[in-house]
């Protein structure tokens, strides 16, 4: 297995997350959660996003969602350039979700990028 290491400029903001009643979501996990993405490749390098993995924390339950690309891309970075996109999580109550990006530099090197902590809290009038 090839090392991965955290690329330094290689970053994740969350830049929003909103409670998305009018979602499908299964009768277990009722509460949909549209969440705002950007990675930034503030590195000297070019970054082609591979893959993700996230990790989300219901109470005791922890769910890990791995899969290639992000939103089905493979987008490639180069210096200065930003990828955003957005997708949802379901939940069954209020949750913590957070993770990594992977990608590759044209030199082959494997890198990550942390993705932020962020809370999905079912709102009160729900």
């Amino acid at each position: 297995m090839a090392t991965i290491t955290e690329l330094k400029g290689l970053s994740v903001q969350v830049d929003d997350v909103i409670y998305m009643p009018s979602l499908d979501a299964p009768d277990e996990r009722p509460h949909p959660f549209v969440y705002f993405i950007s990675i930034k490749n503030n590195s000297g390098q070019r970054v082609t996003i591979q893959g993700r993995k996230w990790v989300v924390k219901e109470g005791a339950e922890v769910m890990v969602v791995e899969g290639d690309g992000v939103v089905g891309q493979t987008p490639v970075l180069e210096p200065g350039e930003n990828f955003s996109y957005n997708s949802y999580h379901v939940i069954s109550g209020d949750a913590v979700a957070e993770g990594a990006f992977f990608g590759k530099t044209a030199s082959g090197e494997w890198v990550f990028a942390k993705i932020p902590a962020f809370e999905l809290s079912v709102p009160d009038w729900v």
